[in-house]
């Protein structure tokens, strides 16, 4: 099956595992709270509810922007961080290569491009249409990091995808 994100993705449910604790928290990691469950597009679902869960803890909390950048790059590290087993762990039980519901990749390249901008509707949607293009087109060298083993290309093209998305808000950020 061809994805929203311009290669192939599996679109296997997950299977039952061995360990279902294991299968739990790794399930609710790599599908963002069940975020990657809703269709059509799983990955679009991903990166608007990280979208919305950044303008929540803006509007929420009132942080300063740099306080903002602080939380967002602490919510980066923890979907990396966790994505990448959690990444693994979806895609060993459900036989798939990089299934469709897993989603905390998006999350995290989504909080990437996120990074510096401001808190509204128009630097969101820019943020927003700017990744997925990134993800979905994956631009060299994004395509290649797909090839790292299980979670780890899963979750760093979108990286990847997001760095590049973060350098052109950016410089839009410079005309808008």
């Amino acid at each position: 099956m061809i994805s929203e994100r311009g290669g192939a993705r599996s679109s296997v449910a997950p299977l039952q595992d061995q360990n279902p604790t294991k299968s739990w928290w790794a399930l609710q990691i790599a599908t963002f709270f069940g975020a990657g469950y809703l269709k059509p597009a799983p990955g679009t679902w991903g990166s608007l509810a990280a979208v919305l869960l950044w303008a929540a803890a803006a509007y929420g909390l009132h942080p300063s922007p740099q306080h903002l950048s602080f939380i967002l790059l602490a919510g980066i590290v923890l979907a990396v961080a966790l994505g990448v087993p959690a990444a693994t762990i979806a895609e060993r039980q459900s036989g798939g290569h990089d299934p469709g519901f897993v989603v905390i990749d998006e999350v995290a390249g989504q909080w990437i491009t996120l990074l510096g901008s401001p808190v509204d509707w128009k630097h969101a949607l820019i943020a927003l249409v700017l990744f997925r293009l990134f993800d979905i087109t994956k631009p060299f060298p994004v395509r290649r990091l797909e090839k790292l083993p299980a979670g780890w290309g899963i979750v760093f093209d979108d990286v990847a995808a997001g760095l590049y998305a973060l350098v052109v808000a950016a410089v839009l950020r410079i005309w808008i």
